[in-house]
């Protein structure tokens, strides 16, 4: 089933670079094995997953007049991201992800160009009509987008990445706004279980929180009380974990969209998430649809079924 999803987000130039471990020796100079250049950030990398899967995406981003918005330009347009959402700016966003041995990773993003643009909202409102779902990424530019999201009536898919407090100021207008709130486990205060119990009491419009947890998989609540847990699988191994939680949370929001079972959708999520960082640049390659129903076929994905709220 194809969806129709604007994603809004940042879409950067970034290098991946592999180190020896953290922390970092320092030496003067080092001949790394490989390093490479690609187009990623997370408005980018979610876009191209959902594409990839076979969804309508219209991508709001911000792109540069500059040489790496060219490389920007020209990757989107490969992809099929190059349309009217993408709006030209003076400079682009730029990063580079360090990367261990054991597929540990350190981002280091450059948003500054970006976070000083106002992205236009009649621009936005031209993309979300019509729209299944809007994924709006906590990039500083789509704080804005929020209300008009919001007032279209399209239901609100977030990540909120390294987050530690349920009322975090900056990340706070994304949460309340959310049908689906995401993040990672790198940073929360309490365990994940916990954390599912705050989201839903705290936010009470949300129906769909989900926790990455690395190499332990993911953590799911629904908000009938439905608890989740999907083992980690990593069918080629781990090269990079860099952009794991974006293919994690598209590949959900794909097959979600499709199926209406979170639970099919969660384990595909989770399978396509462990092959992508297979590759030491995971947010470039991405299976289709049918590609990951094949890879479903022949890797079992075990989960684990409870409550995180108790019977009444």
């Amino acid at each position: 089933m194809t969806s129709r999803i604007v994603v809004a987000g940042v879409s950067s130039l970034y290098m991946a670079l592999p180190v020896e471990g953290f922390p970092l020796p320092h030496v003067p100079i080092r001949f790394p094995d490989w390093l490479r250049a690609e187009v990623s950030g997370a408005g980018c990398a979610i876009a191209h997953t959902l594409r990839t899967l076979g969804d309508e995406v219209r991508l709001c981003t911000l792109v540069g007049e500059d040489v790496a918005g060219a490389a920007i330009t020209a990757s989107l347009r490969e992809r099929g991201l190059l349309g009217p959402g993408v709006v030209r700016t003076p400079a682009s966003s730029l990063g580079v992800v360090l990367v261990a041995p054991d597929g540990r990773h350190r981002g280091h993003p450059y948003l500054a160009a970006v976070n000083a643009v106002e992205y236009p909202i009649e621009t936005f409102r031209r993309q979300i009509h019509d729209c299944d779902l809007a994924v709006l990424t906590n990039a500083a530019f789509v704080r804005p987008l929020l209300e008009p999201a919001r007032a279209e009536g399209v239901p609100i898919a977030v990540d909120v990445h390294l987050i530690g407090d349920v009322a975090d100021d900056y990340n706070r207008p994304w949460l309340e706004a959310a049908d689906i709130i995401f993040c990672s486990d790198g940073r929360l205060p309490c365990p994940p279980e916990e954390w599912i119990r705050r989201i839903f009491h705290r936010y009470p419009g949300c129906s769909i929180a989900a926790i990455g947890l690395g190499g332990r998989g993911c953590l799911m609540g629904l908000d009938d009380g439905t608890l989740i847990r999907v083992a980690a699988v990593a069918p080629r191994g781990v090269a990079s974990t860099s952009g794991a939680g974006d293919a994690l949370f598209a590949s959900f929001l794909h097959c979600w969209l499709a199926t209406r079972n979170p639970v099919e959708a969660l384990r595909a999520a989770v399978l396509h998430a462990g092959w992508k960082i297979g590759d030491t640049f995971p947010s470039s390659q991405s299976l289709t649809e049918e590609e990951l129903a094949a890879l479903r076929e022949r890797h079992h994905v075990a989960t684990v079924l409870g409550r995180w709220r108790p019977d009444s």
